[in-house]
């Protein structure tokens, strides 16, 4: 597929169904995340490949907030490998994929060279916090990771 920047997200198995956003980098060279709030969409990190291109295609999403509760990602760690994953892009195709894994990882042992490295195929990362909440730092210990390979467009 060529590129098209991805507008909205199908999980099936854990109820997602959003639109989404674009994201960049912050001023320190982080990557932004979508606004924190329980009804904010999950956003698609556009310096990377888009969904069904060669390459990493990186959705970011929040897992809850303080305020709101549950959050877009907030059932993420729950697929299973074999689980589909569909994102529709702005020329009107889908592309479907598949979950290969899921993982969740410490912050300081972030895989980012796993999530935003060059793949010879087109992969889909899912990026969400997950682990125990820490209160004094008001954040997650943690990251969950879903690793997805491109099965079929529509």
């Amino acid at each position: 597929m060529g590129a098209s920047v991805p507008v909205h997200l199908e999980i099936p198995a854990i109820g997602v169904s959003t639109a989404l956003m674009e994201l960049g980098l912050n001023g320190d060279g982080t990557i932004a995340v979508p606004p924190l709030r329980a009804d904010a969409p999950a956003g698609w990190y556009r310096h990377l490949a888009t969904p069904g291109e060669v390459g990493p295609a990186v959705i970011l999403g929040h897992v809850d907030t303080a305020r709101d509760g549950p959050a877009v990602f907030y059932q993420l760690r729950d697929l299973r490998p074999g689980d589909e994953v569909s994102v529709r892009r702005a020329d009107g195709s889908t592309a479907v994929f598949g979950v290969d894994r899921v993982a969740q990882y410490p912050k300081a042992q972030f895989p980012s060279a796993e999530v935003y490295g060059a793949a010879d195929r087109p992969v889909l990362r899912l990026v969400t916090c997950g682990g125990t909440f820490d209160r004094l730092q008001r954040s997650y210990r943690g990251n969950v990771v879903v690793f997805a390979t491109l099965l079929r467009t529509a």
